[in-house]
């Protein structure tokens, strides 16, 4: 599947998906204020809109199945919002997703970071299958989220 790069004319579907991704995790997490669902329209149309942020997408059949957003903040690319519509979970997307956006990541990123809450069991497995370490903890509410982080591997070729 190709890698889309996504902006502002898409922040209505891109937080359509997020709203639908999100509430599994904040049903687990016993937290219906993730900031993933209380981000507005504006906000979402900003952060499409911002130089310094990359969201990538994937369509199916010209459906947006999976978004993933990467901010640079000097040498680090802090990886967010990487979602997957419910109906698609569990088909490799979401890993498939970030190692292409992890490519397209700008040269000057050499480390990326992300962090998911403890209770998030298939976010946890994925980040850990694809070479991401557990750096640190911090409580949110009742609650731990996960920080990890991982080099860049530079593999030369092309974006998957």
């Amino acid at each position: 599947m190709p890698l889309l790069r996504l902006g502002p004319a898409d922040a209505g579907e891109v937080l359509t998906l997020q709203r639908a991704a999100y509430v599994p995790e904040a049903r687990a997490h016993e937290n219906i204020d993730l900031p993933p669902l209380m981000e507005t329209f504006e906000q979402a149309k900003a952060a499409l809109g911002d130089p310094a942020c990359s969201t990538w997408g994937i369509r199916e059949s010209g459906r947006l199945v999976a978004s993933v957003r990467i901010v640079v903040d000097g040498d680090a690319g802090l990886v967010g919002r990487l979602i997957v519509a419910p109906d698609r979970q569990g088909h490799g997307l979401g890993s498939s997703l970030l190692l292409a956006a992890e490519d397209a990541a700008p040269p000057s990123v050499t480390v990326f970071r992300l962090f998911t809450g403890e209770r998030s069991a298939g976010p946890l497995r994925m980040y850990r299958k694809l070479g991401y370490v557990e750096t640190h903890r911090t409580s949110e509410k009742h609650y731990e989220l996960v920080h990890f982080e991982k080099p860049r591997v530079r593999t030369g070729g092309p974006v998957r």
